[in-house]
Order: structure tokens, then C-alpha cells, then sequence
């Protein structure tokens, strides 16, 4: 089974791999260069669930895969405050999707601030954490929870929630 994961991001690659290994055993995951049709930093739940879409959809395009994965990280304001979400869109080579996401956590302002004045947030982050690449190693959730949840276990969990309707095509395909 090949399955092709809309990013490079090696921490992106990472979660879909074990998630897919986890629910179908060996299998094969390839990271396929392609664009989300979102902003870099998407700022809603909405542009977060699109990229993820848009992701999925081109990167089965691009590789002819059995799945294509799509793995989106965004804002999302609430009356809480602002949270950092996360969201997995698969789609199978039938065109049968899925869909799975993180419920994330409260950002401080000044993240937000640095954001919305137009710095990528993994920008923001390498410049708190004083390292380089942050987005493709632990994330803003590895340093915001101390190492607890690194980005690939978030993303692994939301691709597993996107696989259900896969694992339960009976109760899905009726």
C-alpha cells in the first residue's frame, strides 16, 4: 500500500506513517511536494479543513498512491481565545474521504501578534526557542507542552481519527 502525504515535512510524513502502519500494517509513505490553495498560516478552522483537503486530493494526484493524506495546522479564534488546530483529510484512489482533526491548544497573544503581522509561525517559534526548523521537528506544541505531544504524535492522532471511516466502512458506506 503507497500512501502519499501532501507535504515534505518530515514531521508531517512521520505521523502518517505510523497512523497507516498502525491501522493497515507495512506499507510504503511518501512525501510529495504540493500546495495547500491556503495561506501559509491559515487563520480559521475553514482555511485549515480547505488546505488540508487541497493537500490530500493533490498529493493522490501527483503520486497515482492508494491514499493521499493531507495535514493542515491552523488558528482557529474562539471565545477562549485563539487555538493552534490541527486537521488530516484522507482520500482513497475510489474517492472516499475522511476526515480527523486535534482539538489544539490556547496560543499566547503574542504568538498571535507576531503572526497576524505577517511572520510564518514557525518563524515565531525558531525566534522563542532560540533553534532552527522548529516546524519540522517538535512544533509549537512540543515546546509549548515541554516535550510532552511533539507535532508528529498530534498529526498521528488526527490521521487516525480521518482513517475511522476506513477501519468502519460498514457503519461509514451504508
Amino acid at each position: 500500500m503507497k500512501i502519499a502525504v501532501g507535504s515534505k515535512n518530515p514531521s508531517k510524513i512521520e505521523s502518517a506513517k505510523s497512523a497507516f502502519s498502525k491501522v493497515f500494517g507495512d506499507c510504503t509513505v511518501v512525501g510529495v511536494s504540493v500546495s495547500s490553495g491556503v495561506p501559509d498560516m491559515p487563520m480559521s478552522f475553514a482555511e485549515t479543513v480547505e488546505g488540508a483537503k487541497n493537500r490530500a486530493r493533490a498529493a493522490l494526484e501527483k503520486s497515482g498512491a492508494d491514499f493521499g493524506v493531507g495535514l493542515e495546522g491552523g488558528f482557529d479564534k474562539r471565545d477562549l481565545g485563539t487555538f493552534l488546530v490541527g486537521f488530516a483529510a484522507v482520500v482513497d484512489k475510489n474517492g472516499k474521504w475522511g476526515y480527523g482533526g486535534r482539538g489544539g491548544f490556547q496560543v499566547p497573544e503574542s504568538v498571535v501578534r507576531e503572526v497576524k503581522s505577517g511572520k510564518e509561525l514557525g518563524i515565531v517559534m525558531d525566534e522563542i526557542t532560540g533553534k532552527e526548523n522548529v516546524k519540522h521537528h517538535e512544533g509549537a506544541i512540543g515546546f509549548f507542552s515541554k516535550g510532552l505531544i511533539s507535532r508528529a504524535e498530534s498529526f498521528e492522532t488526527a490521521v487516525i481519527h480521518a482513517l475511522i471511516p476506513f477501519m468502519r466502512s460498514e457503519m461509514y458506506d451504508r
